[in-house]
């Protein structure tokens, strides 16, 4: 059967119909996605400078930044500008790349923070084999592991949705393209693709969030035999990991292990893991984790010494 695609654009719903809402969110979104950029700018500014790209665990907390930003910046600038707007479009080709763009960063997400989780059990676990284990050769191999196989997942969503044909109508009841609103306007089967579509995400999210409840339970477990200062520091971080766990994960679950179907409440749920975790890993991060306070307080002090000094 030949390939039949008459749209060349998608119109968004958007969040609401309601101007004076949407006006409301127009504020409250751009100062999230102020605080999401300046937040984990600050964070990748202070492992950088503050030399604490050394140790795994930060050199992961600066990627993880990185991959919020990223991540964030596919959805939210488009989102905030679309409403103000009175016709909330998106050009075909548009939608795959945001598709493609947003599992990429997502998937890649997903892995950095079970990466993360491993590097705290071999910390808390094996802690005189610790930087034997996780030197930085090994780091990088682990990261360029997350990136691959985020790319790999993308570009399967993306190959099973372009093969599709779209012959009208064209509204996604979304803020974004994402794999199951757009399934629903094909004008075909999609039972197949969704399946397919439902478990390469759902392996992938299922799969990790089990390594993850797994490396934290030893971890739990571990602590037992800790003194009581190695146990505050180890429940410290590993509070900050597990934080951002439940906030991602959680809905992710909800979006992504179900057939291919959607409900109203997706725009809601979306929120949580395209604006608020990556609005909140750099609090989390910051607030819980001793050592990147102390180096925040010294390229402060760093500052304000330099421009003492040329004054």
């Amino acid at each position: 059967m030949e390939k039949i695609n008459n749209v060349s654009e998608f119109i968004f719903w958007g969040l609401s119909q309601d101007p004076e809402v949407e006006e409301i969110c127009f504020v409250l979104f751009s100062f999230f996605y102020t605080i999401i950029l300046l937040g984990n700018l600050l964070i990748m500014m202070t492992v950088c400078l503050g030399r604490l790209l050394k140790f795994p665990m930060y050199f992961f907390l600066n990627y993880l930044s990185f991959v919020d930003i990223c991540y964030s910046s596919a959805i939210v600038p488009k989102m905030i500008a679309d409403l103000l707007a009175e016709k909330k479009a998106i050009s075909y080709a548009g939608c795959m790349l945001q598709l493609f763009v947003v599992h990429f960063f997502g998937c890649t997400e997903i892995f950095i923070l079970t990466v993360m989780a491993y590097d705290r059990y071999v910390a808390i676990c094996k802690p005189l084999h610790y930087m034997t284990i996780m030197d930085r050769e090994r780091c990088n191999k682990m990261l360029l592991g997350t990136w691959v196989g985020g790319f790999v997942h993308s570009i399967i969503q993306v190959a099973l949705v372009v093969q599709l044909p779209f012959c009208g109508p064209n509204e996604i009841d979304h803020y974004f393209c994402d794999v199951h609103p757009v399934l629903k306007l094909a004008c075909t089967d999609t039972y197949t693709v969704g399946v397919v579509v439902t478990a390469n995400s759902g392996t992938i999210t299922l799969g990790s969030f089990v390594i993850l409840l797994i490396s934290y339970t030893v971890i739990l477990v571990s602590l037992r035999k800790q003194s009581a200062e190695g146990r505050r520091k180890a429940l410290s971080t590993c509070g900050s990991h597990i934080a951002v766990v439940i906030i991602f994960f959680g809905p992710c679950t909800f979006m992504y292990m179900r057939p291919d179907t959607t409900f109203s409440e997706d725009k809601m749920v979306a929120i949580f893991y395209t604006i608020i975790t990556p609005m909140l890993n750099p609090l989390i991060y910051t607030l819980r984790n001793a050592e990147v306070k102390s180096a925040m307080k010294k390229l402060w002090r760093r500052r304000i010494f330099l421009e003492a000094n040329s004054k």
